[in-house]
């Protein structure tokens, strides 16, 4: 048992160290003063000084916060919807499971822009787009995500609505609540940590998309991850490990806010 315990403290050790040491370095060699990453001669603040003067990178960083949110918000409607009306089918008098054929067969579909490469997805995208005539741009790029962050929102929901019992929609309108009034009073509460979980992940997975974002971006609309592909291309700066800094600290933050709103109690909405 001893040896057991020992090998599991060695392998979470070496697990740790495999994430975040190369993080730490990142951090770390952001306040080098030198501009080869490879030597350090000093600390020094010189690279975020000079980082937050550059107007184009968080021109970049903008339009990356507005894709990453509209195409979230946006998922997170369509993939609730979808998941809400997969798992009941409203009756004239009740709701009904979807059969089950069906239901695989929507399923597979809607996990699909998640289980194709997304060099092959960027493609798709792009012819069309191309055969619709659409101008490449912010527009097309919201709509991209949108596609493959839906998923994410489904699954998620999907499972959350598994665990619920079917009978608390029909005990909500059998004291007198409308469809609406029911979801909305009942059924959304519940399914809320699924839904700000589903969101903060495609967020995430909108705002780190370069592939997709490469095929369907306009000639003058520029995210962050294409900016910084196209800048490590020549090298990596201190002033890249800068800004991959200040996202890291963004990222924790993001998680502690996660952590803290998945603890408020989304319940308290009674039907009156």
């Amino acid at each position: 048992m001893k040896k057991n315990n020992v090998f599991r403290k060695i392998y979470i050790v070496l697990l740790l160290s495999i994430m975040y040491v190369p993080i730490a370095l990142v951090i770390i060699y952001s306040f080098n003063a030198s501009r080869l990453t490879s030597m350090w001669t000093g600390f020094s603040l010189n690279w975020y000084r000079e980082l937050f003067r550059d107007r184009a990178m968080f021109e970049a960083l903008v339009n990356s916060l507005v894709l990453a949110t509209a195409s979230s918000l946006s998922a997170a409607v369509i993939g609730t919807m979808g998941a809400v009306g997969m798992a009941f089918k409203k009756n004239s008098e009740k709701h009904k499971p979807v059969p089950g054929r069906i239901r695989g067969i929507m399923e597979y579909l809607s996990i699909l822009p998640i289980m194709t490469p997304e060099i092959i997805m960027g493609m798709i995208l792009l012819s069309f787009f191309t055969l619709l005539r659409f101008p490449l741009g912010m527009f097309t790029l919201i709509l991209a995500h949108t596609s493959f962050c839906i998923p994410y929102i489904y699954l998620l929901v999907k499972a959350r609505l598994a665990g619920l019992d079917s009978s608390l929609l029909e005990a909500a309108r059998n004291m007198g609540a409308g469809s609406w009034r029911a979801f909305r009073d009942v059924l959304l509460p519940l399914l809320m940590p699924a839904i700000i979980s589903g969101i903060l992940l495609s967020f995430a997975m909108s705002f780190d998309d370069v592939i997709i974002s490469i095929f369907v971006t306009g000639p003058h609309t520029n995210t962050l991850p294409i900016r910084i592909f196209t800048q490590i291309r020549t090298g990596v700066t201190p002033r890249t490990n800068a800004l991959c800094s200040l996202l890291f600290v963004i990222t924790i933050i993001l998680c502690i806010m996660s952590a803290a709103v998945s603890r408020i109690d989304f319940r308290k909405s009674k039907i009156k």
